[in-house]
């Protein structure tokens, strides 16, 4: 037996504490960020001379520079949709353009046969009286 201990006995560890006191994980997104402030805005880069942002709508990195044209990838984007919708709203119209041209002529056609079976079979009620 040791005077002043064993040396060999090592002493225990404290318990350790939790891992965060902090309860800012315990909120929800949109109410960190009214308390917060945490809305960054959307990430932007600097890439040879042109500022390409992320648009978290779409999911797509947008030029923000103007290209060679003079308009924005996001202005460009933006317009395509907009021919996409005028082309596909042209398509529709000359369906109806057609669908009214083929039943002008049908309706025309009808008219056209009754008129010769009317001729056919009389006028239906005038008689013609030959001058002398």
């Amino acid at each position: 037996m040791p005077l002043l201990g064993n040396k060999f006995n090592t002493k225990k560890t404290p318990p350790r504490r939790s891992l965060s006191l902090n309860n800012l994980n315990k909120l929800e997104s949109s109410i960190r960020e009214e308390e917060y402030g945490n809305d960054y805005g959307q990430p932007a880069m600097r890439i040879a001379g042109q500022i390409i942002k992320f648009d978290a709508d779409d999911g797509v990195w947008i030029s923000e520079t103007g290209s060679s044209g003079g308009v924005s990838q996001k202005e460009f984007i933006k317009l395509r949709k907009q021919n996409e919708s005028l082309a596909e709203e042209n398509n529709l119209l000359k369906l109806k353009v057609e669908l009214l041209i083929d039943m002008l002529s049908e309706t025309t056609a009808e008219k056209q046969q009754l008129e010769r079976d009317m001729g056919e079979y009389g006028t239906g009620g005038k008689k013609s009286i030959k001058k002398r």
